[in-house]
């Protein structure tokens, strides 16, 4: 269970590297620049995925109800404790921001998309806060019912 759950977080962290110095780069810069507009996206895109991964992971080890859309992830970690509720209604939201930059690209406004950038990504950290929190409980939890 954790050996894959780890490995996605692993992942995350490596998108938010490179996320972090994206963001870094001026409005002007990232409005005119092509590569560095569509690394941005490519791994916004990619981040936002492995929290959806993960959170279907966890959903599938515990049992838990089966999401209808992936919107629904965050809130299912939510009734189960493993993320706070107020947490999950604002990755239902990024959720909902990869599902933009995923089919719906050619309208993006792409200053929304900067301002993301520079405002959100402590929300994958945050994320990954609960899920390492997550991760230690149900440790313990095996460890005790094991004695």
């Amino acid at each position: 269970m954790e050996g894959l759950i780890t490995k996605k977080l692993s992942r995350l962290r490596e998108y938010l590297k490179y996320l972090k110095t994206i963001r870094e780069i001026s409005l002007e810069t990232f409005l005119s620049d092509f590569k560095e507009r569509g690394a941005a996206e490519r791994y916004l895109q990619l981040a936002i995925e492995t929290i959806i991964d993960v959170g279907n992971e966890i959903i599938s080890i515990l049992q838990l109800r089966r999401p209808e859309r992936y919107r629904e992830i965050p809130h299912i970690l939510a009734e189960n404790d493993i993320i706070p509720k107020e947490f999950a209604d604002r990755i239902a939201k990024m959720i909902g921001f990869r599902n933009i930059l995923v089919h719906d690209y050619a309208t993006i406004d792409r200053t929304l998309e900067y301002q993301f950038l520079k405002t959100r990504l402590s929300d994958f950290e945050l994320f990954m806060k609960h899920i390492a929190n997550w991760l230690k409980r149900e440790a313990s939890e095996i460890n005790l019912s094991e004695k």
